[in-house]
């Protein structure tokens, strides 16, 4: 199956641009905006201001994973070694 992009605008410092994301990966910003006690916008600005890649989308992806892989290891989980 594959993932369906939907693409959303979103205003950011007053400016607007549109991020292009899979339906996971939205409802995953939502949650964990949702688990800090934050707004969508409010995550979406931060995860802009920190980003060290030039696009908008994978550096949301980036940050989705490194939450969940963050919470896994305080979990108590193990993380695979890759490389």
């Amino acid at each position: 199956m594959k993932p369906s992009n939907k693409k959303r605008s979103v205003a950011l410092c007053g400016r607007r641009t549109s991020v292009s994301l899979e339906d996971e990966f939205w409802k995953s910003l939502r949650r964990i905006a949702r688990g800090r006690g934050e707004t969508l916008s409010d995550l979406l600005l931060k995860i802009d201001e920190d980003r060290q890649s030039a696009n908008l989308s994978s550096a949301i992806r980036l940050f989705v994973l490194q939450h969940y892989r963050n919470q896994l290891v305080n979990a108590g989980g193990v993380l695979p070694r890759f490389g």
